[in-house]
């Protein structure tokens, strides 16, 4: 507690320098920008948009507006603005809706908030009469609003869930508070390490999000079997040792399992990912520490207090309904297994059409500026005009002169800008505004680099590179696609080594992994149809880029806990008695009630994340939310006894070959009695 003491002062102190880097290098989108960079190019900066609508004609409005830019110019991070009567182009044809672009001095993540936040009041004050709205990415950061209330919700409805399963207000606010300060602690640290390294700004609140979930969670199981220790007789002190020794190692392993899965994404080579996937993993350390380290001294602390809430009963009575499941399972294993799977298959099938990709400020609230603005260039201009299409070259005057008419004949064209040179003249910008809304634009990009710039460069000898951040949102969600393949097969292979150490198996490991596949394609069907197809009156739109990656990496790692939790439990039944049937039966009987409710607190915890304003923590918590339903209530209550009945002693066979290689790794002390049979 000391150690987050100081963390959470120093951190305060020194505040945080949150930055978002979005750069893909070896990328034709971060390549143009780059051009544009080191050439002095205005278009390599960021801008602001906006846009004032008079429906009687905006020239009446005149000196309102031009004194509306005079003051916007003077501002600070503005390094050019021009009115919209200065361009022809910048009115739309009924005259009734007119745009002007802030040129920022840097980009839009570097740009202060509060800054940002001055030019929007600035345009706003322009006058009676007029419509003022703004859009461009610097708005959209600046108007964004805090995720609080959902972690308050998220941590009362964990209390709720800890005390109607411990029925003791103390025994459940401990595993709460381990999380909690586990969290803070972490979140000190993360604030202090932007300083040093590139930490994106949506950081702190995944952060949360996990480690509430994660730490709860972890506590959970190590209290959980030490209350089953003090029901049994045991004094406070053995109880705890009990526990370390026992659910403990399962916490441990399983920490490290997601720190393994989470660092997986630094092989993706994804930049903006690479310090989210470090703090979270951070965060599941400490987490884990905090369990191991804080939880055994708050139950010395409580140890008395907890001992004297718990009602003696015989351990046998523990899990009757559990027993009741599995053995009806048992008795019917294969339609178990079949309409489970059927299940989860339904689910994942829409997640074959997910299109990645980001939202835009068609995706706001409509009471959002960002979102005003859209809808007013869209009405005024044409929906290309909020997502254009920035085409660089590098060559002669005459070069620049063919891209613009080649441009301007492109199916999917709907305008073009005049040729716009850098002010050393040596490269050249066309924009070019897509008939279409920026996110169905893909096809234009890649018809772009792939059909009608190439001849024009052999032509010319000059190159062309489309950029600005329709494309590379595109490049981006390409780049993810693109390396899913390895970052799946790399996290997948060594869960499934971890495993058959651990469990000297290997059916087991070989299912975990399929099934944890299984409950991740589900979360991300679901997610698809609420966020991509506009279920439940949910704004349409792409998947976050990022999402699949982050949720698979988060939720194959919490999946091995439930599996490492429930089979530990089978194998060490399975080791006392040689008895496979009697195994699966126990081992449900005595998870299936700790499983449920961490299971549950992950679910109210990550669900509550749903009420974030964000779209992108929505569909994170949407998602690990319906991943962990579906794992700990399909897979572990259905799926998972089903396969070992069917699996039989085979279950725990490993080839002999293997078996001389791997290193032996106790997870769980055998409990005394007879062993059964050593492979």
């Amino acid at each position: 507690m000391l150690a987050v003491a100081v963390i959470t002062v120093g951190s305060q102190g020194l505040g945080s320098a949150y930055r978002n880097d979005f750069s893909l290098p070896g990328t034709e989108s971060q390549a143009a920008s780059d051009l544009l960079e080191r050439h002095g190019s205005a278009q390599a900066g960021g801008s602001v948009q906006i846009v004032f609508q008079d429906p009687g004609g905006l020239r009446d409005d005149r000196r309102a507006v031009e004194r509306t830019v005079a003051r916007v110019r003077e501002l600070p991070h503005v390094a050019d603005v021009r009115s919209p009567f200065a361009d022809a182009s910048a009115l739309s044809r009924d005259g009734t809706v007119g745009y002007t672009t802030v040129v920022l001095d840097a980009a839009s993540q570097d740009v202060p908030r509060e800054d940002v936040v001055r030019i929007i009041d600035t345009a706003r004050d322009t006058g009676p009469g007029v419509t003022v709205a703004l859009g461009g990415d610097a708005v959209r950061g600046a108007q964004e609003e805090s995720g609080g209330a959902a972690e308050g919700a998220g941590l009362l409805a964990a209390l709720v869930v800890l005390v109607l399963l411990f029925g003791s207000f103390v025994a459940a606010a401990i595993p709460l508070l381990t999380a909690v300060f586990a969290v803070g602690g972490t979140v000190g640290l993360i604030a202090l390490a932007s300083h040093v390294l590139t930490i994106a700004d949506f950081t702190p609140p995944i952060m949360m999000l996990v480690g509430l979930g994660v730490g709860v969670d972890y506590a959970l199981l190590i209290f959980y079997r030490y209350r089953r220790e003090l029901v049994a007789g045991a004094s406070p002190q053995d109880a705890t040792r009990t526990a370390l020794d026992a659910a403990g190692r399962t916490v441990f392993f399983a920490g490290c399992t997601v720190i393994v899965a989470l660092l997986g994404l630094i092989a993706l080579g994804l930049g903006s990912l690479q310090g989210v996937a470090l703090a979270v993993a951070l965060t599941v350390l400490v987490t884990m520490v905090a369990s191991l380290t804080l939880l055994p001294a708050l139950l010395a602390f409580f140890g008395g207090r907890i001992q004297r809430t718990v009602r003696k009963r015989k351990p046998r009575q523990e899990g009757v309904r559990w027993r009741q499941l599995a053995s009806a399972v048992q008795r019917r294993p294969l339609p178990a297994l079949l309409a489970a799977v059927a299940v989860l298959l339904a689910l994942s099938a829409p997640a074959l059409g997910m299109r990645l990709g980001f939202a835009d400020a068609g995706n706001d609230p409509v009471s959002s500026t960002s979102r005003q603005a859209y809808d007013l260039l869209a009405e005024g201009f044409g929906p290309g005009f909020n997502g254009p299409l920035v085409v660089v070259t590098q060559g002669d005057r005459d070069s620049a002169e063919q891209l613009r008419t080649t441009l301007a004949t492109t199916p999917g064209v709907a305008a073009t800008s005049p040729v716009l040179p850098t002010s050393d003249g040596t490269v050249s910008t066309v924009i070019a505004f897509p008939a279409t809304a920026p996110q169905d634009a893909a096809q234009l990009v890649h018809d772009l680099r792939e059909f009608a710039l190439p001849p024009l460069a052999e032509r010319t000898g000059a190159t062309y590179l489309v950029g600005g951040p329709t494309a590379a949102a595109q490049d981006f969600a390409d780049s993810v696609a693109d390396r899913i393949p390895l970052f799946v097969a790399l996290v997948v292979g060594l869960s499934t080594l971890l495993l058959m150490v651990v469990f000297r198996s290997l059916l087991i490991p070989l299912k975990a992994a399929l099934l944890n596949l299984l409950s991740i394609a589900a979360a991300l069907g679901v997610i698809t149809l609420v966020f991509q197809h506009g279920w439940f009156g949910v704004q349409p739109g792409p998947v976050e880029a990022f999402i699949p990656v982050m949720i698979f990496a988060i939720v194959f790692g919490l999946s091995m806990d439930y599996e490492v939790f429930l089979v530990a439990r089978m194998h060490e039944e399975w080791e006392r008695t040689g008895n496979h049937v009697h195994a699966v039966r126990e081992g449900l009987a005595a998870t299936g009630k700790v499983i449920t409710a961490a299971a549950a607190i992950m679910i109210v915890v990550f669900g509550a994340f749903v009420l974030s304003p964000g779209r992108m923590l929505q569909q994170f918590g949407l998602g690990l939310a319906v991943a962990i339903l579906l794992d700990a209530v399909v897979i572990r209550c259905l799926i998972v006894p089903a396969a070992m009945q069917l699996f039989g002693p085979r279950a725990w066979w490993l080839p002999g070959a293997l078996g001389r290689v791997l290193p032996r790794v106790a997870l769980e002390r055998p409990a005394g009695g007879p062993v059964g049979p050593r492979r």
